[in-house]
């Protein structure tokens, strides 16, 4: 069975990779030259191609791994090939990294579905290769494939860290979550997570140890208690879980190489004065409490296929009723948070080339209320989000909230791109959907990758400043 498994797998593979080079060749034809982002990543690379390591363009503001790797990549198959002139490091050389990138991506969220899903590993072949297939094609992720930006090669060394974690390879997963910062600079806070799972680990065993001494049934340690009493009980167990001599050098026993990088992540920011290389004009950090609420609803769409049913939505009907005080205090918070903390990048309002300006400009800017009248879909967005993760650990819950805090909130600007790794993180963990809503799940993404490269191909338009034909995209 693993042997037939392997094979349909790698058939898989093949017509995955031969589909994305076909759209690529499509995408590559109509757009030739370097578009958006990549008027900086194209010629910052062809720069690393001839050697001039020492010259940067001020306006990149993240770390040149992904140049690093596409020199790496190409020098040898030059060498080999015996390639001269324009091909060398040309844009459709530089874009095909990315389609590599995305085989890699297929394989590393398959191994990562394999191994959270180890328990149901007999009857759940199908399963986990359409869920592996699927997320490798979540269309935000899978949209940049075909360009050469960073999204496609910070999730893999993002996954790749993860998975050696999983796999208790500590020192390989801390080296390649520098890889993965060397990409973006604010993945360190998944390279934190990978730590933090860890630590949670060692704080639901101690959890449980407690509880079987009080013999408190009421409290199971698999479930995230959405209550006062029991965020109480949570942040006096942390308290006195940290405060013990015992407890900590358990973790550092376990997390140290993860700690080196963090350590040396600050002493970065110490010698940089701050996290942005480059222009920090345009990124300068802020409590945007909102991009939460915005991931929330972007995750429940995605996931609607594989997360929302008719009885999810009785059981939260439910949780109303049960807990009425909790989730008015929530609704409460959340407006109170969009109220003082919405923030407006002037990118998102300045460019019509993107998705979110479109979000923005027909739903928020509708009516200065609608901000507000959202606020019950954010609450039920986020419970659903929650709701999803319930087979997971109370500690690891958390320990995902709080890098999910730290990578949503400090972002002034409403950028899809910025919710990949975080959604697929979300997605992996939930319990293995059953084959139909894979299935529905695979046309959504379909649907939308299908209509997303139309619109960048068929639907141009002009600046009435410039000539250069523009084009809409994630």
């Amino acid at each position: 069975m693993e042997r037939l498994e392997g094979y349909v797998f790698t058939a898989l593979c093949s017509t995955n990779f031969l589909v994305s080079c076909l759209l690529f060749s499509r995408v590559t034809r109509e757009q030739r030259e370097p578009y958006m982002d990549e008027l900086f990543h194209v010629p910052q690379a062809q720069k690393y191609c001839h050697g001039k390591f020492s010259e940067w363009d001020p306006m990149i503001t993240t770390l040149p791994g992904l140049y690093l790797v596409s020199v790496g990549v190409i020098k040898p198959v030059v060498w080999l090939a015996d390639l001269t002139g324009e091909v060398v490091c040309s844009t459709a050389m530089l874009r095909f990294i990315n389609l590599l990138f995305n085989c890699g991506n297929l394989y590393l969220l398959y191994l990562l579905t394999c191994k959270l899903h180890l328990r149901e590993k007999a009857r759940t072949t199908s399963r986990r290769l359409l869920s592996a297939l699927s997320l490798s094609t979540f269309p935000v992720l899978y949209f940049f494939n075909f360009l050469y930006y960073t999204d496609a090669g910070s999730t893999f060394f993002i996954l790749f860290t993860y998975l050696m974690t999983l796999y208790g390879c500590h020192k390989a997963s801390a080296l390649l979550g520098v890889c993965s910062v060397l990409f973006r600079q604010s993945n360190i806070i998944w390279v934190v997570f990978c730590a933090g799972t860890l630590v949670a680990s060692k704080m639901d065993e101690a959890w449980r140890v407690e509880h079987t001494k009080k013999r408190d049934e009421k409290s199971p340690s698999s479930q995230m208690n959405l209550s006062f009493s029991g965020a109480k009980k949570i942040m006096l167990f942390t308290v006195e879980f940290f405060t013990s001599p015992s407890h900590v050098k358990a973790v550092l026993l376990v997390a140290w190489p993860y700690a080196v990088v963090a350590t040396s992540f600050l002493v970065f920011v110490v010698l940089n004065d701050g996290i942005v290389v480059g222009d920090r004009t345009s990124h300068e950090a802020c409590l945007n409490f909102p991009q939460l609420f915005y991931f929330f609803s972007f995750t429940l769409f995605f996931s609607l296929p594989v997360s929302l049913c008719y009885y999810r939505i009785l059981r939260f009907l439910q949780a109303l009723k049960k807990q009425p005080l909790f989730f008015l205090f929530v609704t409460g918070v959340s407006l109170l948070l969009v109220w003082k903390f919405t923030f407006v990048h002037k990118y998102l309002l300045a460019d019509n080339r993107h998705f979110p300006f479109y979000v923005w400009k027909r739903l928020f800017q509708r009516h200065e209320l609608v901000r507000f009248f959202l606020v019950p879909a954010y609450v039920f967005a986020g419970w659903n989000f929650i709701e999803s993760l319930k087979s997971r650990s109370l500690f690891w819950s958390l320990a995902f909230l709080v890098c999910l805090l730290a990578a949503t909130v400090p972002q002034k600007l409403l950028e899809f791109r910025y919710f990949i790794v975080p959604y697929l993180m979300y997605r992996l963990h939930m319990p293995l959907p059953s084959l139909p809503r894979l299935i529905v799940e695979f046309v959504l993404y379909t649907a939308v990758n299908a209509a997303t490269l139309y619109i960048f191909i068929a639907k141009t338009f002009h600046w009435s400043a410039s000539t250069a034909t523009q084009r809409f995209m994630w």
